[in-house]
């Protein structure tokens, strides 16, 4: 590989570049939750309200999508570029999404604006582990969590604040200036060694990854274990698109055992502590982000919040995230120790998941604070961690993928989690809405305004015992289809307990490999890495 020039780390360089990283984190992690608010006011404006769970799906499918390109890229060019460009592209889809005319043209951005942000997430993570050791990593993967917790709160509060004031095309907007800030500080900031790798990249085996995920995704999304959703499993369509999935899959695992430098190192999962970990991952995706996307609407509809407040009480999880994904970050920096924490995380988790199966309409609002208090408390103490542990378990050339790995199976899961939740939610919410739109007597309703109409503002319009039985339509759907997610959180508990603590390198990345000092860098000296 040629050379390239020096690269000084010293700890102001590694506190700088850790700056940006938490902008870019924050900047992914944003859009993740800005739009919750925002979505039924969206998909009622654009007259898409049986499709909602689209806008949230072609996101996370497209991150799930890009995340081992971008691990694999970083891993073999580095990561500096391949960053950047995550952050363009990001821009370019949400200003897309803020132009968009049509429905079809809004999830075509938001499928793009997933692209950038998978780059933005795996490339964080990934350069905070070439430049810190694993042993210290957990006081810097900690904010990260906290980051997303932030984000999590703010998101919603950006996003009704917008949807009430200038109107929801400014929750995309918001994104362009804080992305371009973002870009000009990592491209001054974010000085990292580059190489010129020679071997090639397994194009055949990120094509076959794409398919594969897109195929199962269309599955979930096209199907409902009730009648009422737009394929059964009788369909020529959908049983096609179930073998071409298949294929796609069983010619992927071919394609990766044969690649010179395989997309997914199938070697890697014969590692416990590797194996377990993305285990864990793809099932608090399917749990927590079926929670995340669906209870902001919940609020807004079954307790006639604005989207604002509904943002705003979604704090408690916030607050429960954040003191337990800084504080476990802390411990694991003092004690080298990790296992303990996605056991006790998982099992709250479960528990969290558990008692949303209670929701009511009428419920006290400080009891359904103490729900997701409950939730985000267990989650805080698994997110990261499993990060670490994923990280720690394979060689530093190897970081990016093994990382991306993690974090692929984590949003696979929540693409699956949210479809799979959207069609049983939405479903079970047609079920109950039905007979309530066939007693309206005729003249109480706009002419032609059905189900498909409703949105926050138009709740507020319709008659009192209307309203009181759409109300209670709203949170007989939502409550039992939390109960579907129980089993797997409880399957997520299971695997925590064969995960086994391992010792936490003292070495960064870059330094394993040769690139920079580690007594320099731990002690703050001036550092050259070069390649």
């Amino acid at each position: 590989m040629d050379d390239e020039p020096e690269v000084k780390l010293n700890r102001q360089t590694v506190y700088v570049i850790f700056g940006a990283l938490v902008g870019a984190m924050f900047l992914s992690s944003l859009d993740q939750s800005v739009v919750s608010t925002a979505l039924p006011t969206i998909v009622g404006d654009l007259g898409a309200v049986a499709h909602e769970g689209w806008i949230v799906t072609a996101y996370l499918l497209t991150i799930a999508v890009a995340m081992p390109v971008y691990g694999k890229v970083g891993d073999l060019y580095g990561r500096r570029w391949p960053f950047l460009l995550a952050i363009t592209i990001f821009v370019i889809g949400s200003t897309g999404s803020a132009l968009s005319g049509s429905f079809a043209e809004l999830v075509t951005w938001r499928a793009l604006q997933g692209l950038g942000a998978g780059g933005l997430m795996i490339s964080s993570q990934a350069i905070i582990a070439d430049i810190v050791s694993a042993r210290e990593r957990g006081k810097f993967m900690g904010p990260m969590g906290a980051i997303f917790g932030i984000a999590a709160v703010a998101g919603p509060l950006l996003g009704g604040w917008f949807t009430e004031g200038p109107g929801w095309r400014w929750v995309f907007w918001l994104n362009v200036p804080i992305g371009i800030i973002a870009l000009t500080v990592a491209w001054f900031a974010l000085k990292l060694p580059s190489q010129r790798s020679q071997r090639p990249f397994d194009v055949w085996g990120t094509l076959l990854l794409v398919l594969f995920t897109s195929g199962v995704v269309l599955i979930t999304s096209w199907t409902s274990i009730v009648p009422g959703g737009h394929y059964d499993w009788s369909s020529p369509w959908l049983l096609g698109l179930s073998a071409f999935t298949v294929a796609a899959f069983v010619l992927f695992i071919w394609v990766e055992t044969r690649a010179a430098e395989p997309l997914v190192p199938l070697h890697l999962f014969r590692d416990r502590v590797f194996s377990v970990s993305v285990s864990i991952a793809f099932v608090l995706g399917i749990t927590m982000f079926a929670a995340l996307s669906f209870l902001p609407t919940f609020l807004q509809m079954a307790r006639g919040l604005d989207p604002t407040d509904s943002g705003l009480y979604m704090l408690p999880m916030t607050i429960g995230l954040m003191i337990t994904a800084i504080g476990s970050g802390l411990l694991i920096t003092k004690t080298g120790k990790y296992r303990i924490y996605p056991i006790v995380g998982m099992a709250v988790t479960t528990a969290g998941i558990a008692w949303l199966t209670q929701l009511k309409g009428d419920m006290s609002i400080v009891l359904f604070g103490a729900m997701i208090f409950v939730l985000g408390f267990g989650l805080g103490l698994v997110m990261q961690t499993i990060v670490i542990a994923v990280q720690n378990a394979v060689a530093p050339t190897a970081v990016g993928t093994a990382t991306s790995t993690n974090n692929f199976l984590r949003e696979m899961g929540a693409a699956i989690g949210t479809s799979l939740f959207g069609a049983m939610f939405t479903s079970q919410l047609a079920s109950k809405l039905a007979p309530v739109f066939q007693s309206i007597p005729a003249g109480q309703l706009p002419h032609g305004f059905s189900a498909d109409d409703l949105t926050p503002s138009t709740m507020k319009h319709l008659p009192a015992e209307v309203h009181s039985e759409v109300v209670s339509a709203y949170a007989q759907a939502m409550a039992p289809t939390f109960l579907y997610l129980v089993p797997i959180a409880a399957v997520g508990f299971i695997l925590t307990l064969f995960l086994r603590d391992r010792r936490l390198s003292t070495e960064a990345g870059l330094v394993a490999r040769g690139e920079l000092s580690a007594d320099e860098i731990h002690d703050g000296g001036d550092v050259a890495a070069s390649t």
